[in-house]
């Protein structure tokens, strides 16, 4: 090694071993109106969109609180379950003729596939210097098309939804101290009709509400035994009259008792 001229290491061979002032990186002062100092200048705007977001989105859980499934129940084989909110536009889809049946590998990977990665070759697609929408019309087309697509979606499949009955699904079951009088001949109709839904002791399950307290007649519960009421559809209640009537009167004494 020659007086002066020290030492020199190279880590990639692709790059030049003499710093020449082209390599050099200009100041951000050499380029007004463009750029800005990191700090605290473009920091603090990222803090602050993030601040408006932050409280926007806490603002809005606190107005709509997520609403909860119901308690799990593996006996309940009509349970239709659903996706959390961010999955339920890809859940929408899947109830066209053109994403489900036979077609729905083209629902699940197909049309999915060729939209996220329609988004991921956007900025190749439209690369051009300009940072405005209207120099990005590619892009901005792209993103637009799969935002309002996924709002759209989300907002037909939430509309579906009876979000009100499944949070009170959720409702834990309240304790009772009712004695059920097994010997009872309705309880041997409600055991064969009314139990799978409804607990073994009327206190309601994940599938049916509970039936200690209702506020029905004894004429109202028999036209909803055989005619259904919400998500009970008609046809559970197959009995004969005499049996509807035994019916009826467990639940009313049921009910008696515990008003007590």
């Amino acid at each position: 090694m020659h007086k002066g001229k020290g030492m020199k290491f190279v880590g990639d061979s692709r790059v030049s071993a003499e710093r020449t002032a082209s390599q050099i990186p200009k100041d951000y002062s050499e380029y007004p109106g463009r750029t800005e100092a990191f700090w605290p200048n473009f920091l603090l705007k990222e803090w602050l969109a993030g601040s408006v977001f932050l409280v926007g989105f806490m603002c809005l859980t606190l107005a709509h609180p997520s609403p909860l499934g119901g308690l799990a129940d593996p006996t309940n084989a009509s349970f239709i379950p659903l996706p959390d909110w961010y999955f339920l536009f890809l859940y929408e889809l899947l109830k066209y003729e053109f994403a489900s049946g036979d077609f729905t590998l083209v629902g699940m990977l197909a049309i999915p596939g060729l939209a996220f990665g329609a988004l991921l070759l956007a900025p190749f697609l439209d690369n051009g210097p300009g940072r405005r929408p209207h120099q990005r019309p590619i892009a901005v087309i792209m993103m637009l098309l799969a935002l309002v697509s996924t709002v759209w979606l989300t907002y037909t499949s939430a509309s579906h939804v009876d979000w009100e009955a499944r949070a009170a699904m959720d409702q834990p079951v309240p304790p009772t101290t009712v004695e059920i009088d097994k010997e009872d001949p309705g309880f041997a109709v409600y055991e064969t009709s009314c139990l799978n839904c409804h607990g073994d002791a009327l206190q309601g399950t994940s599938a049916a509400p509970s039936l200690i307290g209702t506020e029905h007649t004894a004429e109202e519960i028999a036209v909803i035994a055989k005619e259904g009421i919400g998500g009970m559809p008609a046809g559970i209640f197959t009995g004969t009259d005499e049996e509807l009537e035994q019916l009826v009167d467990f639940i009313m004494t049921v009910n008696e008792q515990a008003a007590e």
